[in-house]
C-alpha cells in the first residue's frame, strides 16, 4: 500500500526534521520506550539502534526499560518518559501533574510535537506488532542483555 507508506513517512519525517523543536536523542528515547510498551519487536530494534547512535552508547537503551531507578536519565527526560508512558496507556492516563511537570522542562511547542510523536509511535508499534512485523536485527540488545 504505496500511499499509505509515503503518508506514514511524511508524518515521521516531518517530527524527525532538522528543525524539529525536541532533542534527537529525546525524541528516540521516547520512541523507543513507546515501542517496549507495545512490544513491537520491529519498532523495538530499529527505535533502540537509533537511540544508540544518538547517544554514542548502548547505556540509555539498555536502562530504559528501568528508567524510573536509573541515574542515567535527566529530570526533562523523565518527565517526558513519563508522559509518553501515561499517553500511551489505555485509556491514557494523563494528570495536571504530568502537564505541570513538563510545563518545568519543555514549552508548549514542544509540548505538542512530543504529543505527536509519542501518538505516531503508538500507531506505528500497533500497527507492527498487529502485523508481527519482526525484528531485523539491527540493534543486538537482546543478545547483550540475555548474555
Amino acid at each position: 500500500m504505496p500511499r499509505l507508506f509515503w503518508l506514514v513517512a511524511l508524518f515521521v519525517g516531518y517530527l524527525e526534521r532538522k528543525k524539529a523543536r525536541l532533542d534527537p536523542t529525546l525524541r528516540a528515547l521516547l520512541m523507543t520506550r513507546v515501542s517496549q510498551q507495545c512490544d513491537c519487536a520491529f519498532c523495538i530494534d530499529a527505535n533502540s539502534l537509533r537511540l544508540a547512535q544518538r547517544c554514542g552508547a548502548m547505556d540509555k537503551v539498555l536502562a530504559l526499560e528501568a528508567w524510573r531507578t536509573s541515574a542515567l536519565f535527566t529530570p526533562a527526560e523523565r518527565a517526558a518518559l513519563d508522559y509518553a508512558e501515561a499517553m500511551t496507556a489505555t485509556p491514557p492516563r494523563i494528570s495536571e501533574a504530568h502537564k505541570h511537570e513538563l510545563h518545568c522542562h519543555f514549552n508548549d511547542a514542544q509540548i505538542t510535537e512530543m504529543t505527536a510523536l509519542v501518538a505516531f509511535q503508538n500507531l506505528s508499534a500497533r500497527f507492527n506488532a498487529a502485523l508481527e512485523i519482526p525484528s531485523q536485527g539491527l540493534c543486538s540488545m537482546r543478545e547483550k542483555t540475555d548474555a
